[in-house]
């Protein structure tokens, strides 16, 4: 998981934080005060959606439909326990002191990296084909913002980190600006090897997705989604 911190107009701070599902995230409140029961947590997933009231006062929501898959940390974060790409979206930290806004607005957009199967693999075996999606998941037209302003880019790499080429071996085709397939026909030395989707920022590695092929008839599941945390 990485983040970016930044000033917005002087009256914000904003917040842009990678994940991929299946991760745990905590979401920073910077400027929140000692205690917590002056925060409050407010969430909506797209610009148009209804926004849900997470924590008030330092307590939480429990009339939410996650509740079980959130926290207040002690510094008053956020803590989301096993992301899914539903939790993408904007997280807002607000301090109220005598019912009164204090301080600076903070706005987090989480962003969550999801790897799936187009269907289900039942017979996974050399000569089968096999087609993953690798997606981010964004609030609104953010992932075009971030194409644009920021050099955003999906890669397919390989278990050595070197990007698979688009060719007769490897189909990669982008749906969008967030959203990157992988089509492939198995070998006999796939078995057991692992595909990574990365989300790049400026060069910079941000979060990824990895998928593990299984043959039939191995002792494994016929296959498993594997998500890597990079750090750093």
């Amino acid at each position: 998981m990485k983040k970016l911190i930044y000033c917005v107009s002087g009256t914000e701070i904003k917040t842009d934080v990678f994940s991929s599902s299946g991760e745990n995230v905590t979401l920073a409140c910077i400027n929140a005060l000692s205690d917590c029961t002056s925060t409050t947590w407010l969430y909506s997933k797209h610009s148009s959606s209804v926004t849900v009231e997470l924590i008030h006062g330092g307590i939480k929501n429990n009339n939410i439909e996650r509740a079980e898959r959130l926290s207040l940390g002690s510094n008053c974060s956020l803590n989301i326990y096993k992301t899914t790409e539903d939790d993408r979206g904007q997280y807002i930290c607000l301090q109220y002191v005598n019912e009164q806004k204090h301080g600076t607005d903070e706005q987090v957009f989480l962003y969550v990296l999801h790897v799936s199967p187009s269907s289900t693999q039942t017979e996974m075996r050399s000569g089968s084909s096999v087609t993953l999606t690798c997606q981010l998941f964004t609030y609104d037209n953010t992932c075009d913002h971030l194409v644009l302003n920021e050099d955003l880019q999906l890669f397919w790499v390989n278990q050595a980190d070197v990007n698979l080429p688009t060719d007769s071996r490897y189909q990669i085709l982008s749906s969008g600006q967030c959203n990157i397939t992988l089509t492939t026909t198995l070998q006999n030395e796939d078995n057991n090897i692992e595909w990574r989707c990365l989300v790049k920022m400026k060069n910079e590695i941000k979060t990824s997705a990895s998928y593990t092929v299984k043959f039939m008839g191995t002792k494994s599941t016929f296959y498993k989604n594997n998500f890597r945390r990079l750090s750093g």
